[in-house]
């Protein structure tokens, strides 16, 4: 194994575990909520913390691995991770978890946007769809295995072994990237604070809204925080334009949205978010309420999507590497869409369990064909100088899509329980997954081919 390679598996045990949390510690939040005697909506925000000290900073972080080092800024989101999940696994109080979860979040930011820069640095531009393969994989499957190894930890063992389960990972990634992971050239030479702040703003003020406004009924309140969020992204985006107009270092350089491929792969990634990480909850919650499976056996049952995505995602990276930009992602997006037109179809019809099988593998399959795609073809045009930056917006688009689909969709399945059945009303809310996968599929139709940029890594 050579050292990129090496390189990218120490990088992909964070981006994993990082990933994993949100359907990990979600199966824990009853035990947590009985031991800790924490009411309904602080138990909600054991996990709503985290997502939002994740997302909120990801346009920042991204850039200070330009600006600091991508290693470094990786090594250093590690440790805060794994300290602040030590800290969740011996909290005292809910309070307390709540707030280490921020920064646990934070940890998780820091580092998340790390992997995408560097493997667009380290590897030849001809090898980058083999290697987003690989990181495609680590990343769609991670949400998978959350279920089945939440399960087994906290029914087994108890809640607080879910934190611990980061500690020896945490760890070994600290010490293998530390060993494998090259320090590469930094090229900013410096953020600029108020465009930082700005950022920040604009990022909560939206995530916030769209996160909690299902939840609290829409106070008007929440309209301004709203207001106050998208003024500042204006301010934001004049900031970057006068820093491009002075030719200084902007957060977010304008120029990427002038690059088609990682223009359009930005948005079809944000629908990627916006379906795959939202679709768990009303098949898990058909599974276990309307099927009669415990939470072990319906996490069990969805294995098959992960193994499939797993083992198809780096066959597909290299394919990437060789078809026409746009190929694979376009039979992704469409499998993909007849994967979640099944789900609504088999749900609503109440069919045996077994007949899930058959969408669940289809979902696996299209998994590795649209993240890898995707992430190879919207990533490895960019400039070296731009690709932390690159990083930071596209896992933001991400993470977004993501706030946008659990927020769309839970509003969807409470006016369609108003006027149908259980079983049928999670069914009917995966129609919604595939009218925005088909917004995804349209952007990915416009991928083209590009020419290596000189200064990307050729070697």
């Amino acid at each position: 194994m050579t050292l990129v390679w090496k390189a990218l598996g120490a990088l992909c045990v964070g981006l994993f575990i990082t990933l994993m949390d949100q359907s990990l510690v979600a199966i824990a939040l009853p035990q947590i909520t009985e031991d800790l005697g924490a009411s309904v909506n602080q138990a909600v925000w054991v996990s709503a913390v985290y997502l939002l000290t994740f997302a909120v900073p990801l346009l920042v972080t991204g850039r200070l691995g330009d600006r600091f080092g991508q290693r470094n800024m990786y090594l250093v989101g590690m440790a805060v991770f794994v300290l602040a999940a030590t800290a969740c696994a011996f909290a005292p109080t809910i309070e307390f978890l709540i707030f280490a979860r921020a920064i646990q979040g934070f940890g998780a930011s820091l580092l998340n946007p790390q992997p995408l820069s560097v493997i667009n640095r380290i590897f030849p531009f001809h090898k980058r769809g083999a290697a987003m393969g690989v990181w495609s994989a680590v990343a769609s499957s991670s949400g998978l295995f959350g279920p089945v190894v939440g399960g087994f930890l906290a029914g087994g063992l108890g809640w607080r072994w879910v934190f611990f389960l980061y500690i020896p990972f945490g760890i070994l990634a600290i010490v293998l990237v530390a060993l494998w992971v090259p320090k590469l050239p930094t090229g900013v030479s410096r953020i600029d604070p108020l465009s930082a702040i700005l950022s920040l703003i604009a990022v909560l003020a939206i995530v916030l809204t769209l996160q909690q406004g299902p939840e609290l009924g829409w106070p008007i309140w929440l309209f301004a925080v709203l207001a106050l969020g998208l003024i500042a992204l204006m301010v934001f985006i004049w900031l970057q334009h006068r820093a491009q107009r002075r030719d200084q270092d902007a957060l977010v350089p304008l120029e990427l949205f002038r690059i088609r491929n990682f223009r359009w792969g930005s948005l079809s990634v944000s629908t990627l978010g916006f379906a795959v990480y939202s679709m768990n909850l009303p098949i898990m919650l058909y599974l276990q309420l309307s099927a009669g499976l415990s939470a072990q056996l319906a996490g069990l049952l969805i294995l098959p999507q992960a193994i499939v995505s797993v083992v198809m995602a780096p066959i597909l990276g290299r394919l990437t590497d060789r078809l026409p930009p746009g190929r694979i992602s376009k039979i992704g997006f469409g499998s993909m869409m007849t994967s979640m037109a099944l789900f609504a179809i088999l749900m609503s019809a109440e069919v045996p369990i077994g007949w899930l099988l058959i969408p669940l593998v289809f979902q696996g399959a299209a998994n590795a064909m649209c993240w890898s795609a995707n992430s190879a073809i919207s990533m490895r045009g960019l400039p070296e100088n731009l690709v932390g930056a690159g990083s930071g917006v596209y896992n933001t688009s991400r993470q977004v899509g993501a706030v946008i689909g659990a927020a769309a969709l839970g509003a969807v399945m409470q006016v369609s329980l108003q006027h149908t059945g259980f079983a049928q009303a999670m069914g009917l809310s995966l129609v919604l997954h595939v009218v925005v996968l088909g917004l995804g599929f349209l952007a990915v139709s416009r991928f083209r081919a590009e020419k290596q940029h000189p200064t990307s890594a050729n070697s």
